[in-house]
């Protein structure tokens, strides 16, 4: 496998990975839970998620896949009615499945290619990088709210760092 498939690869199957990780937690949430914000200065779980999928379409569906896609980031962060969870974990579900097909058909060349996406000058390889970065930060702060919110265990590994699933993900 070239480097460019194994990069793509392992990009699709991490945002796989930080799905399900966000999914799990949410699902164990209650609504005033999910909406909770620690203060003024921090995002509930619930604003995570709208602002991922708001993410997540702008850089990878409409930016490198050319689709037409209307962002509102502002209202990502400002919603403080809350939503019901089910139809926003199919819509980032939605998403992702969207993202996943863009980034399944890129080639090497659009790797090297440039893109304006979000007043940003960017090659497709730093595009998919932001993505999959900006998704690991936001599911890491959704695990760390999820745990202090309900002082629980949410590793997906053992004490000795394997993987609970036995997936092997290439990476320690």
């Amino acid at each position: 496998m070239s480097t460019e498939a194994a990069f793509l690869t392992y990009s699709r199957q991490k945002l796989v990975d930080y799905r399900a990780q966000i999914e799990r937690c949410a699902r164990l949430l209650a609504p005033s839970e999910l909406w909770h914000r620690a203060n003024d200065h921090s995002n509930s779980v619930g604003n995570l998620l709208l602002h991922l999928r708001g993410n997540v379409m702008m850089w990878i569906v409409a930016g490198l896949g050319a689709r037409p896609f209307d962002r509102d980031r502002p209202a990502e962060f400002a919603q403080r009615d809350p939503l019901p969870i089910e139809p926003m974990l199919a819509n980032l579900a939605d998403a992702l499945a969207q993202v996943d097909g863009v980034i399944a058909a890129m080639t090497p060349a659009d790797l090297q290619r440039r893109y304006k996406i979000q007043n940003y000058d960017v090659t497709g390889l730093e595009a998919v990088y932001h993505v999959v970065e900006h998704f690991a930060f936001h599911t890491g702060q959704i695990i760390t709210m999820t745990k202090a919110i309900k002082n629980c265990d949410l590793s997906v590994y053992d004490a000795q760092g394997h993987r609970r699933d036995q997936r092997q993900t290439g990476a320690p």
